[in-house]
């Protein structure tokens, strides 16, 4: 079979005749060129070399041609902040000043469409024969995030017809933007819609489930293609949910362990995806690491609907020959029955060194954010936002605020003293407080006043 049939197999719930693999290749394709990321997500030239690069390393059956959720956020008038080595984030909401009617409705002549249009028919033109091509759109409730900003989580509740209205606009968005990918040779149209990680159940399916579901039913009915759900982040309490949706496959980050997805997934004739771990596995980790992770994942994913990724768009400094490492434990069995009986897991560092503040002893309320980066990951910068707004409304209370990255060894220190185990969370005073579910802006504000109480601040 050829690697994007191996892929189509697992998507329909088949049996493969080895591990379908799809390396999430994002802003990493301009590491692999040497230019940093702003460049590359502004370059058809730059988008065919360094998506070219990577299917040459890494051997994949499916890759996007793109994995930028701000695509659809720019043509509809958000502000963008582009850096060097992650995606640009959004930085205002169109809604906040102008009506929902106002907004332009996306077509492949906006934005930066033409440039990834052309990428795409080049790639697929060289490589298409092979390896399946996945064009990733922003899901519904995380655009209306881009759009409204932080306010949408109080808007559940005090104007609900509002927010149906706006997820209504943003899944004819994802439908447009499923149909440029797929009149261009897309074989998958994966629907990446993280924010949805950080709601209840409830309101996940009053709002996210008719959204999503519109998008899915358009892909499978309209266009013909392949669909997946992919979301980063905790999503553990909505997962029966996701599963649920009429998506041919769920796709996870590590946060989800695999064989309660499998669980769900097969009990729905569904395919599912994932896990590997991106910053302490891919990024920090080593090419031993990298084949024991890939090594497990496989063990509990079985031969039958499972797809080997990592968990989101990979960090644009993984070190390829980790990401190689997991490539030839999909490709060579006799590889995988020698990593099996030669290699050890590495003992658990520590973090002797990392030590966490005095809490009592500060004369202020310390919040710390334990996020993956909120540079480049939506629900984290989203958390952000609401952290920093709710400790100025504390004032005149001494409110620190401190993020820690999870791609930097401090930062999975801090995350293991804290105990924390999902993320994005925030941490009042060390202890975890709103693990993966960004709190409404009076909760987070009386939250940090109790402390300051407890504490004699006020």
């Amino acid at each position: 079979m050829k690697p994007k049939e191996i892929l189509e197999a697992a998507l329909r719930g088949e049996a493969t005749p080895r591990p379908a693999w799809v390396p999430f290749v994002g802003v990493h394709g301009g590491k692999l060129i040497g230019c940093g990321a702003s460049e590359y997500l502004q370059s058809a030239e730059k988008l065919i070399a360094g998506q070219s690069k990577a299917i040459e390393l890494y051997r994949p059956d499916g890759i996007p041609v793109v994995f930028d959720l701000q695509l659809e956020a720019e043509v509809l008038g958000c502000t963008l902040h582009w850096a060097e080595a992650v995606p640009p984030s959004v930085t205002s909401h169109p809604l906040l000043t102008q009506d929902l009617a106002a907004l332009p409705r996306l077509d492949e002549t906006k934005g930066r469409y033409p440039l990834v249009t052309r990428a795409l028919d080049e790639l697929v033109a060289a490589h298409g024969d092979e390896v399946a091509f996945y064009g990733l759109v922003c899901g519904p409730f995380t655009l209306a995030l881009h759009l409204l900003g932080h306010d949408i989580f109080l808007e559940m509740f005090d104007n609900p017809e509002r927010i149906q209205d706006i997820l209504a606009f943003a899944a004819e968005t994802a439908c447009a933007a499923a149909k440029i990918f797929s009149d261009h040779g897309a074989k998958v149209i994966a629907v990446v819609d993280p924010m949805t990680s950080q709601i209840s159940p409830e309101h996940f399916t009053e709002f996210v489930t008719p959204a999503v579901n519109r998008v899915f039913d358009y892909i499978r009915n309209d266009l013909k293609r392949f669909s997946s759900i992919f979301v980063c982040g905790d999503a553990n309490r909505n997962l029966d949910l996701l599963v649920g949706t009429h998506a041919d496959n769920v796709s996870v980050d590590e946060q989800i362990p695999i064989p309660r997805l499998r669980e769900l997934a097969e009990a729905q004739g569904k395919s599912f995806g994932g896990n590997i771990r991106l910053t302490s596995v891919l990024l920090l980790g080593d090419e031993r690491d990298a084949k024991l992770e890939a090594l497990g994942l496989l063990e509990q994913g079985g031969a039958r609907g499972f797809i080997l990724a990592p968990g989101c768009d990979l960090p644009y400094d993984t070190p390829p020959a980790n990401l190689q490492a997991v490539a030839e434990m999909v490709h060579d069995e006799y590889a995988r029955e020698v990593a099996r009986t030669t290699l050890k897991a590495r003992e658990a560092d520590e973090f002797a060194d990392i030590t966490v503040p005095d809490y009592d002893a500060a004369q202020a309320v310390v919040l710390d954010v334990i996020t993956l980066d909120s540079s480049s990951c939506a629900p984290c910068q989203y958390m952000m936002e609401a952290v920093e707004k709710a400790a100025a409304a504390a004032a005149p209370l001494h409110v620190w605020v401190n993020e820690h990255k999870i791609k930097v060894r401090e930062g999975i220190g801090m995350m293991t003293k804290l105990g924390v185990k999902n993320l994005p969370t925030i941490c009042i005073d060390g202890d975890v407080k709103f693990a993966s579910l960004t709190p409404d802006h009076k909760t987070l504000v009386q939250a940090i006043r109790d402390r300051a109480r407890e504490k004699g601040l006020l």
